[in-house]
């Protein structure tokens, strides 16, 4: 038998497979950065916004309506949904099957809660005074995710994702508890700046 004919041995064999691996992982692999940076500066400007607005004690601190507060974390929001939808888009476009659907599933889902949360908020808004109004927007919302961040762990075993969600859907709690003024500080603080940490972070371990 000559040298090509022969059978690889078993430590060659691992070494093509583990190759392999790699070079599929890299095919697929999501920048963390794509997934948390955005979001994390997203709502660290609009919450932000609407922290200076409301105020901790009923107050402003700086001249900011409401509208435009909205429409800073809506502007903020867009551009991050964009960013984070390409890095999905991108991923799924590389696998195939099961995984694949399930992405597509997961998509889906998120615009269907959103949408949902939208027209109860739109209906209920008007029946609310003006600062629920905003309280039930951001804490409607940011139950969506908490709830999406969880299923979409345990959907693919991501138990950093899962706890993402957890933390959303407690720092969510406790704000919405506390009132406008407090959902605003502690979700500009410990959400927009924790999802810009956790990104940076699990970029630094990949």
């Amino acid at each position: 038998m000559l040298d090509d004919e022969r059978a690889p041995s078993p430590e060659e064999t691992l070494r093509v497979i583990k190759e392999q691996q790699a070079a599929a992982e890299r095919h697929i692999y999501i920048d963390p950065l794509v997934l948390y940076f955005p979001w994390g500066v997203a709502w660290l400007l609009g919450f932000t916004a609407y922290f200076l607005h409301y105020g901790l004690d009923g107050r402003p601190y700086a001249p900011i309506s409401q509208p435009q507060a909205q429409s800073v974390l809506m502007i903020a929001q867009v551009v991050a949904g964009a960013v984070a939808a390409y890095g999905i888009a991108r991923m799924n476009r590389q696998v195939r099957g099961r995984t694949r659907a399930q992405g597509a599933m997961y998509g889906y889902t998120w615009f269907a809660g959103i949408s949902l949360v939208s027209l109860i908020a739109i209906r209920l808004g008007p029946l609310l005074p003006a600062q629920e109004i905003g309280l039930l927007w951001a804490g409607a919302m940011l139950t969506i995710v908490a709830l999406l961040y969880m299923a979409g762990g345990a959907i693919w075993l991501n138990w950093h994702m899962f706890f993402v969600g957890v933390w959303v859907a407690a720092v969510n709690g406790v704000g919405v508890l506390l009132g406008a003024g407090w959902h605003a500080l502690l979700t500009a603080v410990l959400l927009g700046g924790g999802f810009i940490v956790a990104g940076l972070w699990l970029r630094h371990r990949t």
